[in-house]
């Protein structure tokens, strides 16, 4: 008979794998509802994150921002039907690490870990330098660190409380993000029907006789950064209170309603500026078009709503980086006693937190094309492998081989797998050598502590027979 690791959680009730998972002393709690799960993805992708490449795109792409947004919605689409799939069987912190842990192999799941690793850790870091990126725009007279250490400070402090209260948090923080971003949507629309700057709507930012693909390519490899964090909620999943019916479901809400909100926001955006190069500044484009559409006033009100976007990130981004370090150190993979562990009352694995805001502290020696540079790389790769993971389930562990199985576990992610690394071949070169680099380094960790690959890796897991459900 075929088998799975357990806490495969596809026979059992949501009921029992939340036992089965959380039932040791001190283990995660269960206690986020689908709601939860959805504001905290969406507010790790901040959805006004629409705000901050559409400058640099559509120089990039000629003016074609939300077909870029578009291309790189679908390809999403694809690896978040393999997330889906995979959070079925291994519903367990750890996400893409364990998928390729459990389903592929020990040694390359450590690996892929590390990849993702190296994106999780990176995003708050990344998260604290746009802070002080902004809000030195404002106060030019405050030096950078306070405000990097202040949002540091504040995060930390919240996901130490607990992450129900973070996840309520998160929940208010994107309803702010929202009504903003809905009145510059109406402020836009407002402009366009009165003609402001020579623009109407029409079909262009989708499509044109001059569109180059090969830009387009490189518009969506950078967009892709806006959906990163639908994938966050499945490191929640021994959070879920039913983690095998709400994370498939808020993994693909997340992605339709962002793929909407960005498809929406960009169009109106480009439809006003089809040519970024009438703007002052291409990079901080959206703060210009913000007082172009509504004045000093409405600027003011927009850089605030886009300071709760960074708690918001920073908070879930923190939240996530720190559970995946949990899942590997409660495999052995990493140091047990150091990131392996939780706190019994708060359910938080305090030391890993703390962790992740020592690395985003950095922020203060680094600047933000290194540091999203070096985020990028991982998360193609962890895409990339969770795609083949599904791959991998059908051949080693499912008998089924109905066409809709076929279809379901091989085509799709196949398509998955292709279009992700399609979009790496896209990124830059310096995101490719120091991506390469840390996963060298992570190789060399693992070849010394298995002694040349000789050792097994760490195992979480035993059998459990899985012919009930094929």
């Amino acid at each position: 008979m075929s088998t799975l690791p357990s806490h495969t959680g596809v026979a059992a009730g949501d009921d029992q794998i939340a036992h089965l998972v959380t039932g040791e002393a001190g283990g995660l709690k269960p206690t986020l509802k689908l709601r939860h799960l959805v504001f905290i993805g969406l507010a790790y992708m901040a959805p006004v994150a629409v705000f901050d490449l559409f400058g640099i795109v559509s120089e990039e792409t000629d003016g074609h921002v939300p077909l870029a947004y578009l291309v790189v919605m679908i390809a999403v689409l694809f690896t978040a039907f393999s997330y889906s799939r995979m959070v079925r069987f291994f519903p367990i912190a750890g996400s893409a690490y364990t998928y390729a842990k459990e389903a592929i192999n020990a040694h390359l799941g450590f690996l892929v870990g590390w990849a993702t690793a190296l994106d999780y850790i990176l995003l708050p870091m990344v998260n604290a330098i746009l802070s002080g990126i902004y809000m030195g725009a404002i106060f030019p007279g405050v030096p950078f660190w306070v405000w990097v250490a202040l949002t540091v400070i504040i995060c930390t402090g919240l996901n130490l409380v607990g992450v129900k209260l973070s996840a309520n948090l998160n929940m208010a923080f994107v309803v702010i993000q929202l009504i903003v971003a809905v009145v510059f949507v109406v402020l836009t629309i407002a402009n366009i029907a009165n003609g402001a700057n020579g623009a109407e709507f029409g079909f262009r930012p989708f499509y044109s006789g001059d569109i180059q693909m090969v830009s387009i390519t490189a518009g969506a490899a950078l967009l892709a950064l806006s959906f990163l964090g639908f994938d966050a909620v499945s490191t929640l999943a021994e959070e879920a209170e039913r983690p095998t019916r709400d994370i498939p479901r808020a993994i693909f809400i997340i992605v339709l309603v962002a793929g909407a909100f960005f498809l929406t926001v960009s169009y109106v955006m480009q439809s006003l500026f089809p040519d970024v190069s009438l703007l002052e500044d291409v990079v901080g484009a959206s703060p210009e078009i913000a007082k172009y559409i509504g004045g000093a006033a409405f600027q003011a009100v927009f850089v605030g709503g886009y300071m709760m976007a960074v708690l918001a990130c920073g908070i879930t981004q923190q939240m996530s980086a720190a559970r995946l370090l949990y899942a590997m150190g409660r495999d052995g993979a990493l140091p047990r006693r150091l990131f392996g562990r939780v706190n019994p009352r708060t359910g938080v694995p305090v030391a890993n937190v703390l962790l992740v805001a020592l690395v985003a502290l950095t922020a203060t020696f680094v600047d933000i094309d290194q540091a999203t540079a070096m985020a990028n790389f991982g998360a193609f790769l962890a895409f990339t492998f969770v795609n083949l993971s599904v791959i991998f389930m059908f051949f080693r562990f499912l008998k089924r081989r109905t066409a809709g199985a076929w279809l379901s576990f091989v085509l799709v992610p196949a398509v998955g797998v292709s279009i992700n690394a399609w979009l790496w071949l896209n990124l830059d070169g310096l995101s490719k050598v120091i991506g390469g680099v840390w996963l060298a380094a992570g190789l060399v960790f693992l070849i010394v502590k298995t002694r040349g690959l000789r050792a097994p890796a760490p195992d979480l897991t035993g059998p459990i027979n899985i012919g009930m459900y094929e």
